[in-house]
This record gives C-alpha cells, sequence and structure tokens, in this order.
C-alpha cells in the first residue's frame, strides 16, 4: 500500500517561519518531521526554529548596521580571545588586515575589558 505524502499546504503556519521558506529549509524541516514522527501521522516541531539567544541574534534587532557590525567584531574578538593579527587572529577570520580591524575598532571604541 502506498502512502501519500504530506503537502506544503498541510504544515501548519508559524511565527518561527519566514513567509517565503527556503527551498531547502522546508526540505530540511520534512525530513527532520519524516524521521522524528512516530506512527502513521507526520509531527512538525518548530522549537528548533526559534531565534538563538547570544550577542549575534541580540544585534540581529539592533537598529543600524554599524551596531551589528561592532557585535559581531566583538564576538569573533572573544573567540580568537583578543588576538588581532596573525594567521589565528580576529582580523583573518573577518577577511581584513590588521590595520584596517585596528581602525574599525578605535572608530567604534571596542576595547578589551579586564
Amino acid at each position: 500500500m502506498r502512502q501519500s505524502g504530506p503537502t506544503v499546504a498541510a504544515l501548519p503556519t508559524s511565527p518561527h517561519l519566514p513567509t517565503v521558506p527556503k527551498f531547502r529549509t522546508l526540505e530540511n524541516l520534512i525530513e527532520r518531521a519524516v524521521i522524528l514522527s512516530a506512527g502513521s501521522r507526520l509531527t512538525v516541531r518548530l522549537e528548533h526554529l526559534a531565534r538563538r539567544s547570544g550577542p549575534l541574534a541580540q544585534a540581529e534587532s539592533a537598529s543600524t548596521l554599524e551596531a551589528v557590525k561592532r557585535a559581531h567584531v566583538v564576538l569573533v574578538l572573544e573567540e580568537t580571545n583578543w588576538i588581532v593579527g596573525g594567521p589565528r587572529g580576529a582580523a583573518a577570520r573577518l577577511g581584513m588586515k590588521r590595520p584596517t580591524l585596528q581602525s574599525f575598532m578605535k572608530r567604534l571604541a571596542i576595547a578589551r575589558r579586564f
């Protein structure tokens, strides 16, 4: 007996889903639901789509592009233990030269707090 698959119209609406979801995201959501659902009923769990809480996620709600850039630079600096230059430094991870990052940090008053 052939089982009929779910249709896109059968998916629940949620504020966590984008209004026009990308095809790959929708495909992954359905695959995950098929794997995790028990029985013949497809259950779609949307908890993993919720926004993550963190410095960058909080910066996404910032009102200016500069605030988002600042938050991202601070995050990368913290991940690199405030190493600015060198092959493993923040400048390399951000795809910029060390003097450019230092200038950006000075302009936005980014300094390591002890």
